[in-house]
């Protein structure tokens, strides 16, 4: 046990290996899986015949690059000519036992069933997170979040519980329910988005049900959050860290694809990506070319594990670049610095700036007095602009916070943006993945 309380783990061998141990392991892995998949899976049957790959003619993790990239659209179109679960299946379907489906934030939602072994994968993957966060069978594990079926809350679930901690359901509550069921429980770990951790502690602070940063839950640790970016960036992680009084831990993972990456304790603001369980590549996201270390580039990502169910050199669209610098934590895993860049289909040129939903939360979240924001991309002319709504806090200068934050995203962005304040509860609130960032239909042109 540290000093301040937390619980001194020592990460397991295999993520502490040296990188010729850990690429022999993955080509071994993905040997086996290609062998498994050969056959029973209609769909990467096909991709692997057309580009004549097999078993035996991958010899290291570079003849990855022999194989063909797949895509999201790929995928859904597949299942769309082959209604309803596709031919990207290796099992026969009375064999899968969990369903889940894509957030759908970029199109029409994929359907993505596992079979027993296939999640118990998923799960594993997920104890990865908890060890690098520090938590064991001694926490409490609270859940603030409705159980549909998006993967990644049901998977920490089952992983928490595997572990040996008590898991405690927030589903079908409002956020003064939560509050006041955290208080009851003394939870020791927070698993949300960070919009949703944010909105829990504005809650907190305007009901005065709890003081979540001094107050009667000063039983929590350890806030973990994914689904979207705002973990890994600065302004945001310090304003959950100031309100929860705890660690945030970052960690990212896609329904098709599994649990990827994970911050741990001792090296913030970074993902170590999970090459025990994943072979993870970085690619120019137009030429599909690799990128070298230190530049940002598209995640590609084979699993490894997840045989029933498989994804092979799968295009997440998650920027990310590489560091390969030694970690304190002794882990040997290459890192994300900087967690998740942005995602390569969410820039949009407005003026001549490249605008991403990134750069906009690391500007606004700066000022603390700010509740909530949405930014919008809309047509002007032959032109996209942007402009930036806030909701405030109550007895707030608004004309000043406004004046405060243009300028800041001019220096910021280069961009002169308009700010508006507009009242208290006109913007949405969000528990799963936030939509800030709208896009308005572009515009058209006749003949």
């Amino acid at each position: 046990m540290t000093a301040t309380g937390v619980p001194d783990l020592v990460p397991p061998d295999a993520e502490c290996a040296p990188r010729d141990q850990i690429e022999a392991r993955q080509i071994d892995r993905l040997r086996a899986l290609l062998a498994a998949v050969h056959g029973p899976n209609r769909f990467y049957t096909r991709k692997l015949d057309e580009a004549g790959v097999s078993a035996k003619t991958l010899r290291t993790t570079d003849d990855l690059r022999l194989l063909p990239l797949t895509s999201k659209q790929e995928l859904a179109a597949d299942q769309d000519a082959n209604p309803p679960w596709g031919t990207a299946l290796t099992e026969p379907l009375d064999r899968y036992t969990r369903y889940h489906q894509t957030s759908s934030t970029t199109g029409r939602p994929l359907r993505w069933p596992d079979t027993n072994e296939s999640w118990q994968w998923v799960t594993t993957c997920w104890a990865a997170v908890y060890r690098a966060a520090h938590v064991t069978a001694h926490d409490r594990i609270f859940f603030p979040f409705g159980f549909g079926p998006f993967l990644g809350f049901w998977s920490a679930f089952d992983a928490g519980s595997q572990l040996g901690a008590m898991v405690i359901p927030g589903g079908g509550m409002s956020s003064e329910s939560r509050l006041r069921l955290m208080d009851a429980s003394q939870p020791t770990v927070v698993c949300c988005t960070p919009t949703y951790a944010l909105r829990l502690a504005q809650v907190a602070r305007e009901t005065g049900i709890l003081d979540l940063a001094g107050g009667p839950v000063r039983s929590v640790r350890t806030v973990i959050v994914a689904g979207e970016p705002g973990g890994s960036i600065p302004a945001t992680r310090a304003q959950l860290e100031t309100g929860w009084g705890a660690r945030v831990i970052d960690h990212h993972g896609l329904t098709e694809v599994g649990p990827i990456s994970f911050e741990c304790w001792e090296g913030p603001g970074a993902l170590h990506l999970n090459e025990c369980e994943f072979i993870c590549e970085v690619v120019d996201p137009t030429t599909g070319d690799p990128v070298a270390d230190g530049e940002a580039g598209e995640l590609v990502v084979t699993n490894l594990g997840r045989t029933a169910s498989p994804v092979i050199r799968y295009r997440t669209r998650d920027v990310v670049r590489l560091d390969r610098t030694p970690c304190p934590c002794g882990r040997t895993l290459v890192r994300a610095a900087g967690g998740i860049l942005s995602r390569a289909d969410d820039m949009v040129c407005v003026r001549g700036v490249n605008v991403y939903p990134t750069a906009v939360e690391a500007v606004v979240r700066r000022f603390p007095e700010i509740v909530e924001y949405r930014s919008t991309i809309s047509a002007t002319g032959a032109m996209y602009a942007l402009a930036v709504e806030i909701e405030l806090e109550p007895a707030t200068a608004a004309d000043a916070v406004a004046i405060r934050v243009a300028q800041a995203l001019r220096e910021s962005m280069g961009l002169t943006v308009p700010v508006r304040v507009v009242a208290a509860g006109a913007l949405p609130r969000f528990e799963m993945k936030a939509r800030r960032f709208v896009v308005e239909a572009p515009w058209t042109t006749s003949d």
